[in-house]
């Protein structure tokens, strides 16, 4: 579909919280429950359910221009995991490629352009794994700019990058430099995959095959100043940084209700021998429901700068990874040998909740910028 044809499928924000929740649920119970075993073991790429999530109002809440409405994507973003957590990844990659898109403030990102990407009309993903990394001293910046008349030539390599294929799109940070090799700043932009980027397949992965991962090489690539999001990009990023990981909450939380719900699926028939181990579903809800209400409260104010609340922030979503993981193992204990099944949801949870530990910022890098902000360390 083009564009600006998709104006007239843009998001209501006058629908109800409720309304977008109970059609996203329908979706993610209906055909996405039902793709999940050929998402995971197939890496069937799921374009189709990512459409009607989009129609449902998945991708679009957490828009300015729809009232911010954090929670209410976090909470679709839920829903979509805890029935597949590859498509609640897609999800939070879709969601974090629109804040990009309409926090720029560049008008070419925004209007039909960013309607149609908020109904997932079309598609687009990030790649801002390797810069966050290297933007807090844990590696290099793989993506090398120089600036020209109208925009930038781009080259470089990143060995994966998430929800995209030819003719999509993803947001991607570079680093600009000056004719003496020295490094100026770096600058974010929406990378096109036209014919002359080059899509390389990854290594088979344990797990999230469905979420059309690829290496990506630029020899000169030229983008130009109608896809540029920031520039410079640091302080467009220390302004989204809190939400972009905020975001992510809903993968975690989705991941570890659905281990609860498996873990209630057997207590009718294995609750006597299930009771003597740890981490029990009563238990596990009650951490849920807990690590639920911070989530909602730092949803409220996604944008705020201050240090106290993206401490918060960051401590939440190792929150949320360390339960997903938690409850996906609990989920396989109490299920048992059926749990242990290859095509079983437990078995898939535990690869799943694996990714969202190691997913940028893994847990690691989660606890090494606490460590950092705590003492008050500048960047690298």
């Amino acid at each position: 579909m083009n564009p600006a044809d998709a104006s007239a499928l843009a998001f209501d924000p006058s629908r109800s919280d409720a309304q977008v929740i109970a059609q996203v649920t329908a979706v993610a119970d209906g055909a996405l429950a039902d793709a999940a075993f050929r998402i995971d073991h197939e890496g069937h790429y799921p374009l189709d359910i990512m459409a009607s999530l989009g129609e449902a109002g998945a991708f679009a809440a957490h828009l300015d221009r729809n009232g911010a409405r954090f929670g209410l994507a976090i909470d679709a973003m839920r829903a979509i995991s805890r029935r597949c957590g590859s498509t609640g990844f897609l999800a939070w990659c879709h969601d974090v490629c629109g804040l990009y898109m309409e926090q720029s403030g560049n008008p070419a990102l925004g209007g039909d352009v960013l309607d149609a990407h908020a109904s997932a009309r079309t598609f687009g993903g990030t790649a801002l794994s390797n810069p966050m990394k290297a933007l807090a001293g844990i590696e290099k910046m793989l993506l090398r700019a120089t600036r020209v008349p109208g925009g930038y030539r781009v080259s470089g390599a990143l060995p994966w990058v998430s929800h995209i294929a030819r003719g999509q799109y993803c947001g991607a940070i570079a680093g600009v430099y000056r004719d003496d090799g020295s490094l100026s700043h770096e600058v974010m932009f929406l990378l096109r995959f036209t014919d002359d980027v080059a899509l390389r397949p990854c290594p088979a992965f344990s797990g999230m095959e469905g979420t059309s991962t690829w290496g990506v090489r630029l020899d000169g690539h030229f983008v130009g100043e109608d896809a540029l999001i920031a520039d410079p990009a640091r302080p467009f990023l220390a302004r989204i940084r809190a939400a972009f990981v905020l975001l992510q909450a809903g993968m975690a939380i989705g991941v570890a209700q659905g281990s609860i719900d498996s873990m209630l699926e057997v207590e009718p028939v294995l609750g006597h021998v299930n009771r003597y181990l740890d981490d029990r579903p009563d238990a596990l809800q009650a951490e849920f429901d807990e690590l639920g209400a911070r989530v909602a409260k730092l949803s409220l104010t996604p944008y705020d700068g201050s240090k106290d609340f993206l401490l918060d922030v960051l401590d939440v979503r190792t929150q949320g990874a360390e339960l997903a993981l938690r409850a996906s193992q609990s989920a396989l204990l109490h299920q048992g040998a059926r749990g242990y099944l290859m095509n079983s949801a437990p078995q898939r949870r535990i690869r799943e909740a694996h990714f969202i530990a190691i997913v940028t910022p893994a847990i690691k890098h989660l606890r090494w910028e606490m460590a950092r902000l705590s003492a008050d360390e500048v960047p690298a």
